[in-house]
């Protein structure tokens, strides 16, 4: 995953601040993990993988999934 975000920001990108890198990190972050889907997932987002697992297993989380949702205020 490291290299993945190197790959797509710092490598391909010149940023006049950190603050540049962040936006356009936050911005990866989410479109990786709400559009990308991943063989690793059987084909689903890490998103989907995320929900997923929460109907299967909510007992091993220790967060209310709702929180990783988009929507208003994100």
């Amino acid at each position: 995953m490291n290299r993945t975000i190197k790959e797509a920001t710092v490598q391909r990108f010149h940023y006049q601040s950190t603050n540049e890198l962040n936006e356009h990190l936050q911005a990866f972050l989410l479109a990786y993990n709400h559009a990308k889907r991943l063989k690793t997932l059987q084909g689903l987002t890490p998103h989907e993988f995320f929900c997923a697992q929460w109907k299967k297993h909510p007992t091993i989380f220790t967060r209310d999934r709702a929180h990783f949702i988009l929507g208003l205020y994100t």
